[in-house]
């Protein structure tokens, strides 16, 4: 009988060691995580830029620009949190980095940051606030291929790739050398500022910021946001641009509406150029909607653009598009773009594609 007793407080101490050794384990993995991630996507058709003839090609981001990353964070306990993100935009039509030749290697996200009670500061290169609100309130979200919206703002300043044009954003989706605040979210309200240094310790005058602020409230988000930039990718003058170019500052507000089956988006950004001698500006409005039929979703929007006092240009984009999702991670998708300067020959996009998130 005392035998029996010894063996099962044995046992019982043995459980016992499991149980806490398992929850330690538990508490380790809940306390610090990492994961991978990203998208691929890649569509073939047509594409014809304005003023030039039709050709065929496959291209590495139809709906999504391709990327992958990892990102992480660790519980430092009482509510604060060590986080950081790795990530690059590539091209799986030739297996290149970079979203452009010239794309650093991480172009997407590089950054190291602690999240408290608060609000959220992280360090590195990072996406830009007005770049990840018009994302938003889009239906192409972020489509350098399809989206009027991201077309129009961050394919268009300087000849890109084949006519002339001054509209677009200087400063590119994402800004290196920078430090951001988050604010937390109260009661549907939150807001973020940015600021970018240049690239060494002379160029003070090279600088970037941005303050942006979002409401949400059941199907109704609204948002805000202002930057200023006086370089490029890279710190210094603009005249790789535009000759004389030293700044822009851009502002854009947005508001989207979601139905039981649809959603209606809406943007207007205004764009005003400092050039040497002259300043001129631009007015772009934006209109979009999602339809739902069952899983798939049709997606339309239309972006009108006028710039004032510099090439006197309008700019007109409008793209049809049906998306449907083969799983909750792979859809395939079917647009077509009309994109028209005045002056010049209508371009045109169309084509086929998929995408896999992972």
């Amino acid at each position: 009988m005392e035998r029996a007793c010894v063996v099962t407080l044995k046992t019982i101490c043995r459980i016992a060691a499991a149980i806490v050794a398992m929850a330690i384990g538990n508490q380790a993995h809940a306390q610090s995580s990492v994961q991978m991630y990203g998208i691929v996507d890649t569509w073939v058709g047509i594409q014809k830029y304005p003023s030039k003839s039709v050709s065929w090609q496959e291209g590495g981001g139809g709906l999504s620009t391709s990327f992958w990353g990892f990102g992480g964070k660790e519980d430092l306990a009482g509510g604060y949190k060590a986080i950081f993100a790795i990530e690059g935009f590539f091209r799986p039509q030739n297996g290149a980095y970079g979203s452009f030749n010239g794309d650093p290697l991480f172009s997407r996200n590089a950054y190291v940051g602690l999240s408290t009670p608060a609000g959220t500061i992280t360090l590195g290169r990072q996406s830009s606030p007005l770049y990840l609100q018009a994302c938003q309130f889009n239906p192409f979200y972020a489509s350098f291929t399809f989206s009027p919206t991201i077309v129009q703002m961050y394919a268009g300043l300087g000849t890109y790739p084949a006519y002339k044009t001054d509209q677009g954003l200087v400063g590119g989706t994402a800004w290196s050398n920078a430090i951001q605040y988050a604010t937390p979210e109260f009661h549907g309200l939150s807001g973020h500022a940015m600021y970018a240094f240049g690239d060494s310790g002379t160029d003070n005058g090279s600088k970037q910021y941005s303050m942006q602020a979002s409401y949400r409230n059941g199907g109704f988000a609204a948002g805000g946001v202002y930057q200023y930039a006086n370089f490029n990718s890279t710190a210094g003058d603009l005249n790789s641009l535009i000759k004389g170019f030293h700044s822009q500052s851009a502002a854009q507000l947005a508001a989207s509406y979601e139905f039981s089956v649809a959603k209606l988006y809406g943007e207007y950004t205004y764009m005003n150029n400092d050039v040497i001698n002259k300043a001129f500006h631009v007015n772009m409005f934006v209109g979009g909607m999602t339809i739902a039929i069952g899983t798939s979703r049709i997606l339309a929007s239309y972006a009108y653009s006028r710039d004032s006092g510099g090439l006197n240009q309008t700019r007109q984009t409008a793209s049809l598009g049906y998306d449907y999702p083969l799983s909750k991670r792979t859809d395939l998708y079917a647009v077509y773009m009309s994109d028209r300067f005045a002056g010049m020959s209508s371009g045109e996009t169309a084509g086929v594609g998929i995408r896999a998130r992972f």
